[in-house]
């Protein structure tokens, strides 16, 4: 026969364990209730499909040191300094393709674009908007070196930002959220340069000179 103090310590524990689930099992269900209210007061938005719009983006080319303007379908925001950064991203990435003529390695390259008003507008009747690029460490890091290379890199982001955002008439570069002092042993990133056309036309071969 069982001893009284076993059948007495054996239900109190059966006793308990009921207790712990009915207290687990209420909790679940209010947790259940929670989601679901929080699920119902919760809008659905309605899918939405980015417009695309023709883009100019000013592609380099090692082979011929030109620097071409071409047409392409991009969906950027409608916010500007976020739309600069934006089409950058794009010319950047555009250069790591396997057919690209101004091969770069892939990988974000831009942090963030600022604008400003442009401290010394210069010629121009309105004032106009100083552009500040934070490039990645990392881009700068495995850009390629090379007074040629990195010129054309910098000409092609120039002409692009002047191209779609015609109201930026200065440009600056940072790297990491600081001054930098090239781009990669050659181009400078410390002035100040002048939002323009970029685009050149390809350097002529030059013949050979006979004796």
């Amino acid at each position: 026969m069982i001893p009284r103090y076993q059948r007495i310590l054996f239900w109190s524990l059966a006793g308990g364990i009921f207790l712990m689930a009915a207290f687990l099992l209420h909790g679940c269900q209010q947790a259940h209730k929670r989601l679901a209210a929080l699920n119902d007061a919760t809008p659905i938005a309605a899918p939405t499909t980015a417009s695309t719009e023709d883009i100019t983006l000013y592609l380099a080319s090692d082979a011929d040191a030109s620097i071409s303007p071409t047409t392409e379908s991009l969906a950027l925001p409608e916010q500007p300094a976020a739309r600069a950064r934006a089409l950058l991203e794009h010319l950047l990435a555009a250069y790591s393709l396997p057919n690209s003529a101004h091969p770069l390695q892939s990988g974000p390259a831009v942090d963030e674009v600022f604008l400003l008003t442009d401290p010394q507008p210069g010629h121009h009747a309105q004032p106009g908007q100083l552009a500040v690029i934070n490039l990645r460490g990392s881009f700068i890091n495995n850009h390629p070196s090379g007074i040629q290379v990195e010129a054309l890199t910098v000409e092609s982001m120039i002409g692009t930002l002047h191209a779609a955002l015609p109201e930026i008439t200065a440009i600056r570069f940072l790297v990491d959220g600081h001054p930098h002092d090239t781009l990669a042993g050659h181009a400078d990133l410390l002035r100040t340069y002048a939002a323009t056309d970029t685009a050149t036309k390809p350097t002529p071969p030059v013949e050979p000179t006979g004796n």
